[in-house]
């Protein structure tokens, strides 16, 4: 069996667990929270981008076009690709143009 960490969105305040083998978006959605956008679910849209505040964690495969190389050295990542390793401070990034 896993481990199960705790994730907390920062802007909101919402925390929530979250498997080590489950997306954070997953995680969120299962146990009904909105604390980040939720779009596709398959890391194409860029809508569920996330800034990694605190944590280790590691990411699937992600368009570039939303999170470049520059980005997700800096801790930008998709929360539909975002698997947590220890418990993770996040922040949800506004879409240019989106509804805050």
């Amino acid at each position: 069996m896993g481990q199960s960490f705790r994730i907390t969105e920062t802007h909101s305040g919402t925390s929530f667990s979250c498997g080590d083998e489950q997306t954070v978006l997953a995680a969120m959605e299962q146990q009904q929270q909105r604390c980040v956008p939720v779009g596709c679910r398959g890391g194409g849209c860029g809508q569920c981008k996330v800034q990694v505040l605190s944590g280790e964690y590691d990411c699937g495969r992600m368009s570039s076009r939303h999170v470049d190389a520059e980005a997700r050295a800096c801790g930008q990542a998709l929360a539909c690709r975002l698997f947590p390793r220890s418990d993770l401070a996040i922040e949800r990034l506004v879409a240019a143009g989106a509804a805050r």
